[in-house]
């Protein structure tokens, strides 16, 4: 019989695949420090934006693959090169005037725009701890500065300093010719101005672990490299962070791909092991740009959770990391239902399908059972259609066919409810257009309208809730939709369907009709088509 250890060995899902590299590199013995260390990195010069959750999410993803097939302990670092200079000042922060005479000093020298905190790398870090917090990440944070001032990374910059030509070597090779004459891999602290500073060494003492500089004034300054003094150029940092920590796994987007050789060689020249990688696509906003913290454009993590759950985001992080991605509202109706699927499926699935299947992942293979008897897009549709103002009126909606339903019962479909009548009101009303139908188009919703008020005088309708998504009626109604459809000359359904949407409800798209209508109710749905005919929806 096969076991979770057995499915997970043979799954072909990434973050299995993941995992099983990393126990080939200890050959499934425990590493000298005891354990086996996850890495994400954040440079929080600006606000934290859903790239960053995307990388902690995935890494946890593997993290806990991991722990399905090894049993060698586990840590998570997120680390933050919080003592980077702002090199400019966000555009979406208040008051972005008053932080250039800040500029290029460490972030957590820069005063908190927000007036929160002690600093601006101070603020940001919080707020990724926030944002990270409320998934339930486990992880461990390090603040760079904390790590450069404690002397926790003394070893290694006194090695840096030590083999500094072995570094150049690495770090000149790959940059043109003008950046060479003024590059070092260190960065002095000014002691006066407290700005980072980006000049070339004049020397570097590596037995005494001290470097010379001329400052931009031309005044020459002796410093050491340990206790907070110094720090080092980003792409060194990387490496040595990777040689000081001995990191075992760390993924990063595709625009660290290029360098990924620079930050094997550095953390080897530092005496460390490279560790395993992960390169995912970038993730775009609607327009195809990358998304940036600095610009704030793509969704923030708080605005996604405005809209759906946290598992909806988790489970769009979980798909195909190698593919670029939109980070756009409109991924977010999608995301929330096939997450809501994936779920239903998961009791019915052999341990193989299991383990492959995105919710594993999501819940650390214990994932709850979904209690949307409604899809999200319906949801969205009732709003629509019902001008609704609140999640009540959903329920009401909801109660009609599901009536042991109740937010108490079903607080993910409640969630779903709020979340659906704030959708429509900020994305989906403002966009409604609703059409007067043609003649012909006129003749068909007269008749689906008698064949419609026919069922309801018949009372033919079944009363009795029918089980998750199959809305009691929905399969004559459908019946009833298409067979109008038909009798009036539309060999391709779809053309009828987009006609239904755009004059009923003022949109290209939308649901399964014969769904809509057992929910919305037959009376109301008559009611629709009658104000569509009087040209009040349209006018």
């Amino acid at each position: 019989m096969s076991t979770l250890r057995d499915a997970a060995l043979n799954s072909k899902a990434w973050p299995f695949e993941e995992a099983r590299k990393l126990v080939a590199r200890y050959r499934g013995k425990p590493p000298e420090k005891g354990y086996v260390l996850f890495e994400t990195g954040y440079g929080p010069s600006g606000l934290p934006h859903i790239g960053t959750f995307g990388e902690v999410a995935r890494t946890t993803m593997i993290r806990r693959a991991f722990a399905a097939i090894s049993d060698i302990p586990t840590r998570m670092i997120c680390f933050s090169d919080d003592m980077d200079g702002m090199r400019k000042v966000p555009e979406n922060v208040p008051d972005p005037v008053a932080l250039r005479e800040h500029l290029q000093k460490p972030l957590t020298a820069v005063p908190d725009p927000f007036g929160t905190h002690d600093s601006f790398g101070d603020h940001n870090n919080a707020m990724l701890r926030r944002f990270l917090d409320t998934f339930g990440f486990e992880y461990e944070f390090i603040s760079a500065t904390e790590f450069y001032k404690s002397g926790q990374f003394d070893t290694v910059l006194l090695r840096a300093a030590e083999r500094y030509d072995a570094l150049m070597e690495v770090m000149l090779a790959s940059l043109r010719s003008e950046r060479q004459q003024t590059y070092s891999v260190f960065l002095p602290i000014h002691p006066e101005t407290g700005r980072v500073l980006y000049v070339p060494m004049k020397h570097v003492d590596g037995p005494k672990g001290e470097i010379t500089f001329d400052d931009e004034d031309g005044r020459e300054w002796t410093l050491p490299v340990t206790g907070g003094q110094v720090k080092l150029q980003w792409k060194p940092d990387f490496g040595a962070r990777w040689a000081a920590l001995d990191v075992d796994f760390e993924m990063y987007g595709k625009d660290h791909s290029t360098n990924t050789p620079i930050y094997d060689r550095i953390c080897e020249i530092l005496g460390g092991r490279k560790p395993e990688h992960y390169v995912y696509e970038l993730f775009l906003d609607e327009a195809g740009e990358k998304i940036s913290k600095s610009k704030g454009n793509g969704l923030t993590i708080d605005e996604w959770l405005t809209y759906a759950s946290t598992e909806s985001l988790s489970y769009y992080m979980f798909l195909k990391p190698r593919t670029a991605k939109r980070l756009s509202w409109d991924v977010i109706p999608k995301a929330v239902d096939e997450y809501h699927q994936q779920l239903r499926a998961f009791p019915d699935q052999t341990l193989d399908q299991q383990v492959a299947n995105p919710v594993w992942h999501i819940h650390g293979g214990n994932p709850p059972a979904s209690g949307m008897v409604v899809s999200f897009a319906l949801l969205l549709n009732l709003a629509a259609v019902a001008r609704a103002e609140d999640k009540a009126t959903l329920w009401g909606f909801i109660r009609q066919y599901a009536p042991e339903a109740a937010p108490e019962t079903h607080p993910d479909l409640d969630q779903a409810a709020g979340f659906a009548v704030r959708y429509y009101a900020d994305f989906v009303a403002p966009t409604l257009a609703f059409r007067a139908p043609g003649d012909a188009e006129r003749a068909a919703l007269e008749d689906l309208c008698a064949a419609l008020r026919a069922i309801a005088a018949s009372g033919e309708v079944p009363a009795a809730y029918a089980g998750e998504f199959a809305v009691p009626g929905e399969d004559l109604f459908m019946s009833v939709v298409r067979d109008t459809g038909k009798a009036h000359g539309y060999e391709n359904l779809r053309d009828w369907f987009r006609v239904l949407y755009e004059v009923l409800l003022g949109a290209s798209q939308g649901p399964r009709w014969g769904t809509f209508i057992a929910l919305y109710g037959v009376e109301r749905s008559v009611r629709l088509i009658e104000q569509a005919l009087g040209g009040d929806l349209a006018g």
